[in-house]
């Protein structure tokens, strides 16, 4: 940028002298033809507006002269600094593009970690399950087993029970009709047996 804005001035400044000598040559055409013509009036002016012209160049070529330099420096600092920022804008365009990329991947790594743990908590959710129920079955064969014992034994107690009920009703029937058809007699007769076999066990 700095090259054109100099040609440019370089060409600014070519163009005001190129105009300027112009305006010289018709200014002294002109006075060369007034002077033919003994026009002194327009010979004053035609001499003035040569000086004036004159002084222009001059003018324009000191502030021309004394403005390129500060104009390429601003024009060169301007390209710079925003190529400078072209940069850093690139700079902040990748990091942004990096952090994203990132974030994706995080995303990403988050998601199938998600989908791990959901796949170990159904895993161990299924196990707790059949432990519970494998539990609860052998509870209830305990419950089973412990019923059958209890329904056993009291099916038991109650047989004997009823045994011994049986055994002292017939004992007291036996005992009443003894009573009433046993004789002197009989009850010497077996307290004799019963002496008899004592001895004879002894």
């Amino acid at each position: 940028m700095s090259t054109g804005t100099g040609k440019g001035i370089g060409t600014g400044f070519g163009v005001a002298l190129t105009l300027a000598g112009m305006v010289l040559m018709v200014g002294v055409a002109w006075a060369a033809e007034a002077g033919h013509g003994g026009g002194e009036h327009d010979a004053a002016r035609i001499k003035d507006l040569i000086w004036r012209t004159v002084n222009f160049v001059v003018f324009a070529g000191i502030l021309i002269k004394l403005a390129t330099k500060p104009i390429k420096e601003f024009f060169a600092g301007r390209k710079q600094q925003i190529a400078q920022n072209l940069e850093e804008l690139e700079s902040q365009k990748a990091a942004a593009e990096k952090a994203l990329a990132e974030a994706q991947a995080r995303l990403a790594t988050v998601a199938e970690e998600r989908e791990k743990i959901i796949k170990i908590f159904i895993a161990e959710g299924e196990a707790e399950k059949a432990r519970i129920i494998e539990r609860a079955e052998q509870a209830a064969a305990r419950i089973k087993e412990m019923a059958a014992l209890t329904i056993e034994a009291e099916t038991k107690k109650a047989a004997a029970d009823l045994k011994r009920e049986l055994v002292e009703t017939a004992a007291q029937l036996s005992e009443g009709l003894i009573k009433e058809h046993i004789t002197a007699d009989d009850q010497q007769r077996l307290v004799d047996e019963y002496l008899t076999k004592v001895v004879e066990a002894h």
